[in-house]
């Protein structure tokens, strides 16, 4: 399967269409309210494509604390050096242009029963459909020794911004023949392959920079996204650099002392020079505060992204317990258009499409050697469950590896033009 950004805009579009009945207001206002907390890959999209296609029908706001998002994917490629910062930075100058009101605060608290959520600023927004798209939080002290107020010492870089070029720092500092270490997270987790893709990009700057360092990846699982992937190309380009001690080697059994840059596998210390710690995920804390999660995640009807808890609040993207797509920026981005569509029905009574959704992870292993695994999903009673998929093959010719990567890149493209609109 290929992609370029026509087929991408594409993905979410179905055959045949429903037509739904339109919401009665509570209290009588001119126009129904949707609230969207969270600017990323889901929020993002979900506030554009209601606004867009309702054409001023319904008012729509989005809540985002900061005024340029950094997408999580393709920020490994920072790392390696094949991006700026500034290319993975995108402002929301263009929500306005398409009808949404942005409004840069921090959502602190969500009433279901007023249908309020209140800002860190003291306001408060009336809604009739609520969607959150908050994106990871950590779940405290999985790393024995590791908490938020260590991410200085020991970066996790997983929301990316200040933390990923905090990383990218330490990477540059590194004194020659050191040691960059990874505690890689448990499932599930945002991005699969990113870990993997993260080590690839790092032992590329370090092949070119600090040939003679090492990598230590600790990892608590026994295999990973790509694995036979991203395995083959280590050896293919980084040739005894990269150490992976996994589940069965106790790389599950770890823990870390930030102040003395300590990392203890198993119970064999080891001083390191960087430290990236990416520790087990659970959904961002406004969907907890909201009271629509169910443990770390919060469960949703798979046909519109609805919570099981509440009819008129949806989750999207990381945070969402829905069964078998990855946490991916484009599995967010599919989930949102699929909940746009079926909120603008139920607010308007416009068509409403039966729910598909589609995801792609692309990763690069060096220059010009990408990989990817995708796959197709259909919306069931239990959940969204994988009707089809491919994955790259070990052992591909470089021409097909070079085409894959330069994919991504049209799909990169298409993507955050979906989400926050084209870049002047």
């Amino acid at each position: 399967m290929t992609m370029n950004r026509r087929a991408f805009l594409g993905t979410s579009v179905a055959a045949s269409v429903a037509l739904a009945s339109p919401m009665v207001l509570a209290d009588g206002h001119a126009k129904p309210r949707v609230v969207v907390v969270g600017g990323g890959a889901g929020g993002a999209t979900a506030a554009r494509y209601i606004a867009k296609d309702s054409k001023g029908a319904v008012d729509v706001t989005l809540i985002e604390p900061t005024r340029t998002y950094y997408t999580c994917f393709f920020s490994n490629l920072y790392l390696g050096g094949f991006k700026e910062i500034e290319d993975i930075g995108h402002s929301y100058g263009n929500m306005a242009a398409n009808g949404v009101n942005v409004v840069h605060d921090w959502a602190v608290g969500v009433d279901r029963d007023t249908k309020t959520v209140t800002l860190a600023g003291g306001a408060s927004l009336k809604y009739d459909k609520l969607i959150l798209s908050p994106g990871i939080d950590f779940v405290d002290m999985a790393v024995p020794g590791w908490d938020i107020s260590a991410q200085n010492a020991m970066p996790h870089a997983y929301k990316a911004g200040s933390q990923t070029e905090l990383l990218k720092a330490k990477l540059m500092a590194m004194p020659q023949g050191g040691t960059f270490a990874m505690v890689a997270p448990p499932n599930p987790y945002r991005c699969p392959p990113g870990p993997y893709e993260r080590v690839s990009m790092v032992a590329h700057f370090l092949k070119n920079n600090n040939p003679s360092a090492k990598i230590i990846v600790a990892d608590p699982k026994p295999k990973f996204s790509k694995m036979a992937l991203f395995q083959e190309g280590w050896a293919n380009h980084y040739d005894g650099m990269v150490d992976w001690i996994g589940e069965e080697f106790g790389g599950g059994n770890v823990s870390v002392e930030p102040d003395a840059m300590m990392l203890t596998i198993d119970g064999e210390e080891t001083k390191v020079d960087v430290c990236n710690v990416i520790p087990a995920m659970k959904a961002g804390k406004i969907a907890d505060m909201a009271g629509v999660t169910d443990g770390n995640w919060a469960p949703v009807n798979a046909v519109d992204m609805s919570t099981k808890a509440d009819p008129d609040v949806y989750v999207l993207g990381d945070a969402a317990q829905q069964g078998d797509m990855p946490k991916s920026g484009f599995s967010a981005n599919s989930q949102a258009k699929v909940c746009a569509n079926a909120v603008r029905g139920a607010l308007t009574g416009s068509k409403v499409f039966p729910a598909k959704f589609s995801n792609t992870c692309w990763s690069l292993i060096d220059t010009n050697d990408g990989v990817k695994v995708g796959a197709t999903y259909e919306a069931t009673d239990e959940k969204i469950a994988k009707v089809d998929g491919f994955i790259s093959a070990t052992g591909e010719s470089a021409e097909l590896r070079k085409a894959t990567y330069e994919e991504s890149e049209g799909w990169y493209s298409g993507i955050t033009a979906d989400m926050f609109g084209a870049k002047a």
